[in-house]
């Protein structure tokens, strides 16, 4: 029997240590914090708000994978009315709809982006500049990143046309994404991996092999390799309460300059105590920009969609997440680029800012199973319920 240990409880740890239990290896996962969950966990008490990722993408391989395992769980669908209020600013004005040009952009059969070339220059050519920069703003919702017209076309488009697809492939888990993470380490206990909390690992341990499924600045530090470096964006989180008002709008998305609203009661009402409703804005910021930047850019939005929301909030709370969003891919780079799943003396990776396809948490699935098929010696792991 297969020994591997992960080193991280997060979605890619907790991915990484089913599917080794499945595999019939004998798994030991430690986790620094209290808890399991790692970016993809979701605040106690009242407001139920999400540290990593709100969205699932029912067109991405974890999909499939989470339900044939039935770690899905019930989903929260976007009511047809709240859909309905979805808003654009543009020049500083609220819109229903994106600038004709733009769509451009998103029609059937247009030609694949290239990835030597930055998205502006590309979108330019094909929509022009007003409509190219409104588009690379519009990306920010899978982006986090403060210039997304400086990033590789091929990057930008892939995720554009994730996020404007429809029906929409975002999907929204009950409760928040503990409620998967909760789902995914009681599979793991059922499947014999030992889950050790409060248990930081300072040094790789012996006798078999050892999936890292930690951030790369984590990695870096325990490997002691300088080389696992890769970018990623910096983004101001508001999360605010107010109460109820009919007319709010579901969500606004910035294309003056990247940023987004999103009113996550809209459907899932159980994220907020009755009466009241639970928004978070993801505003990023360059380098050197401070919080505060990013917070003056959310109230401006909250001014344009939310009427009256200063004397409505009940709770509030701000936090800037520096390289917490996943990997960018800047011109003459893809995924390829990125740090390799495989390390060289039976260590492995796994994370969102690894060597691995898809889009934001789909990166940390995809890597967590190479990693996985990589140690127990397999060219892929079988996908399906084991």
């Amino acid at each position: 029997m297969h020994r591997i240990t992960v080193i991280g409880g997060g979605f890619a740890g907790l991915t990484a240590a089913v599917a080794a239990a499945e595999a019939g290896a004998k798994v030991t996962l430690y986790e620094a914090h209290h808890t399991l969950g790692g970016r993809a966990r979701t605040a106690e008490g009242p407001y139920r708000t999400n540290d990593g990722p709100h969205a699932l993408y029912s067109g991405g391989p974890h999909w499939t994978w989470l339900k044939q395992r039935g770690l899905l769980g019930p989903l929260a669908p976007i009511p047809a009315l709240e859909a309905a209020r979805m808003r654009l600013r543009h020049h500083g004005v609220l819109r229903r709809t994106p600038p004709f040009a733009m769509l451009k952009l998103l029609r059937q059969g247009i030609q694949q982006a290239p990835v030597d070339s930055d998205f502006m220059t590309w979108a330019t050519r094909i929509a022009g500049d007003e409509a190219a920069r409104a588009a690379a703003h519009y990306s920010a919702v899978a982006l986090f990143h403060h210039d997304p017209g400086a990033l590789s076309a091929a990057f930008v488009q892939e995720r554009l046309r994730r996020a404007t697809k429809l029906p929409p492939e975002a999907h929204y888990p009950r409760g928040g994404w503990a409620s998967v993470i909760d789902r995914m380490a009681a599979r793991a206990w059922n499947l014999g991996v030992r889950m050790e909390t409060l248990s930081r690992v300072d040094t790789l341990p012996t006798g078999g092999p050892v999936v890292v499924a930690t951030s790369l600045d984590a990695a870096r530090r325990l490997l002691g390799d300088d080389s696992l470096t890769w970018t990623s964006g910096r983004t101001t989180l508001i999360d605010l309460a107010l109460t109820t008002r009919r007319g709010d709008a579901f969500a606004v998305s910035d294309l003056d300059s990247p940023g987004w609203l999103e009113r996550f009661t809209a459907q899932d009402r159980t994220l907020a105590p009755a009466g009241e409703q639970l928004i978070q804005g993801q505003i990023p910021i360059a380098p050197y920009e401070k919080k505060a930047d990013g917070v003056a850019r959310a109230e401006e939005l909250l001014d344009l969609a939310f009427e009256g929301w200063r004397e409505r909030v009940t709770w509030r709370s701000e936090s800037v997440a520096n390289g917490r969003t996943g990997a960018v891919d800047l011109p003459g780079t893809s995924w390829r680029d990125r740090p390799a799943v495989d390390r060289g003396d039976g260590v492995y990776l796994a994370g969102d800012q690894v060597a691995a396809p898809g889009v934001l948490s789909e990166v940390s699935f995809t890597s967590a199973l190479t990693a996985v098929a990589l140690a127990l010696g397999h060219r892929t792991l079988d996908l399906k319920q084991a």
